[in-house]
């Protein structure tokens, strides 16, 4: 009945790709992202833990994508495209990309990335039998989603809801009128799936060759404004003019007090379940092609869901509603055959009680999260004590979280210096300094503070989970200036990159002797 989980004991980083230092504004899979992979297998890791790939809409949420299928465009290697042939190098330097090494412009990416791909293009051989193959072998998706992206465009970005009849309701005749006029905007965009296809399955094999298995991350919901949505309404709870009747939302919990509204139209499980699952189990059979592990986001939602009316002024207005639990792992345990899946199931584990028996029936590996342990005192099951087993994947902090360096100032700020107080303890016992005395400062220390960064670190490494994943903000020492995202927020967030930032050599020494001496 279980799943067999096939990842060794070890360590690993979280980091998204955007992340990375390039000179064109974005983290992408060029030169930059084989450095990063040289340098975590330089200091004993094994993993390393990606955000979702998938290209992004209003707001620029990886977790909110216009495609479950389809690859950002943003992330292609423009140098790899000279390397190629199909830009050059002054082309690329024309164009204005930002100038903060430390956060991504997502307007300018906007205005300009399209602009530059589609100079690559018009010198891209369309005969090219990659490309060729690559259309057929991903037909199922592709054709949708490169109609989408360019009926979108011809539409100034509007919503597919707001699109003529024929093209909204998918109107045979209208769409084959509207692609025998727009033949090159549909060969454009999916030159640039190619491109990103090829582009990851050549960083991928590298990161096979350093020893680093690559970690995927695959949100539970997809956004109203997608292809996926577009293209086949009926797994989707929807009114008949194609509006959500209800949208995802999560009540309050560690990562959101006021809780959350996420927007995304919840699906309809009963006609998803008439079909076996057919998206779903496409869905995972292409992740599984891509990553050698996935992490799948918000996974109690496959057990029981919370939805709010799309007019809803806030979360505590929704309800939950029942999901498909057995019926969709017997489903989607197929397609991913032996690839493993680490499921997230932070948040209200009491209220889902279902989602730790569907993982304990399937053998999934469960999520835990040393912040969330400090406010909630010894009997936390995110701290390594109540693990129920190895089966494990730690986390330090993550992408919806302060960095560790953030709770620790916040923590002293707003007066819950227990939380602090408890964490010394834990780590370090009573006898370590200035550590001992913490009830008594206003602050921290930059000593003590990187002695509890460093000492959550190393809880995560010692700890029995199989996995100890470890956010590159936290390995940096970085405070919350360099956090992700802030749930329940609009602005400001999937910006951070890490610019000018490193491993320096005394961290280096300290990863490669927590990887020996806690074996992984």
């Amino acid at each position: 009945m279980g799943k067999s989980i096939n990842l060794n004991r070890g360590a690993g980083v979280l980091m998204a790709i955007s992340s990375l230092p390039s000179e064109y504004g974005i983290g992408t899979m060029g030169e930059a992202a084989y450095r990063f992979i040289d340098m975590i297998a330089d200091v004993k890791m094994r993993y390393w833990q990606i955000l979702p790939t998938g290209p992004t809409g209003i707001g620029d949420s990886p977790y909110q994508p216009i495609s479950a299928f389809a690859g950002n465009n943003y992330l292609i290697d423009l140098d790899e495209l000279v390397k190629e042939g199909l830009l050059e190098s002054r082309e690329i330097r024309d164009f204005d990309w930002g100038m903060d090494a430390d956060e991504i412009d997502y307007s300018t990416m906007y205005d300009n990335r399209i602009l530059i791909l589609k100079k690559a293009f018009e010198r891209f051989d369309t005969k090219d039998k990659g490309y060729i193959d690559f259309k057929k072998e991903n037909a199922g998706w592709l054709d949708d989603y490169i109609l989408f992206r360019a009926i979108k465009e011809v539409h100034d970005g509007r919503e597919w809801t707001c699109w003529e009849d024929g093209l909204k309701n998918r109107d045979r005749a209208a769409l084959d009128d509207f692609a025998a006029k727009n033949r090159d905007r549909l060969e454009y965009y999916a030159f640039c799936q190619y491109m990103f296809r090829k582009q990851w399955n050549n960083l991928r094999e590298y990161a096979g060759s350093k020893g680093i298995m690559m970690i995927g991350d695959i949100p539970l919901y997809v956004a109203h404004d997608s292809a996926d949505v577009w293209s086949d309404r009926g797994m989707f709870a929807l009114y008949e003019n194609g509006e959500p009747a209800l949208i995802s939302a999560m009540p309050s919990d560690d990562f959101s007090p006021k809780g959350q509204i996420w927007g995304s139209p919840v699906y309809d499980w009963e006609s998803m379940d008439a079909d076996d699952f057919k998206w779903w189990r496409a869905r995972m059979s292409k992740a599984c092609e891509m990553f050698d592990a996935i992490r799948m986001d918000h996974f109690i939602g496959v057990v029981k869901y919370y939805a709010v009316k799309p007019a809803s002024a806030g979360s505590e207005s929704g309800r939950w509603y029942k999901g498909p639990s057995r019926r969709f792992m017997e489903a989607v345990s197929d397609a991913l055959g032996d690839t493993p899946l680490i499921v997230d199931d932070a948040g209200p584990r009491t209220i889902v009680p279902g989602a730790a028996k569907l993982i304990d029936r399937w053998g999934l590996m469960r999520s835990r999260i040393l912040v969330f342990g400090w406010d909630k005192g010894a009997d936390s099951d995110n701290l390594p004590h109540n693990y129920p087993d190895s089966n494990v994947a730690v986390y330090t902090t993550t992408h919806d979280t302060e960095t560790l360096a953030g709770y620790l100032r916040s923590h002293m700020a707003d007066g819950k210096k227990q939380a602090i107080d408890f964490m010394s303890q834990y780590i370090y016992g009573k006898c370590e300094g200035e550590l001992s005395d913490i009830k008594e400062l206003t602050e921290l220390s930059h000593e003590a503070e990187k002695a509890l960064v460093l000492g959550n670190i190393r809880l995560a490494y010692a700890s029995n989970a199989t996995l100890a994943i470890i956010p590159v903000q936290d390995i940096l020492g970085l405070g919350n200036e360099a956090r992700m995202n802030a749930p329940a927020t609009v602005f400001g967030n999937w910006q951070w990159r890490i610019g000018t930032h490193g491993f320096d050599e005394e961290i280096k020494q300290l990863l490669r002797d927590y990887a020996f001496t806690y074996r992984r």
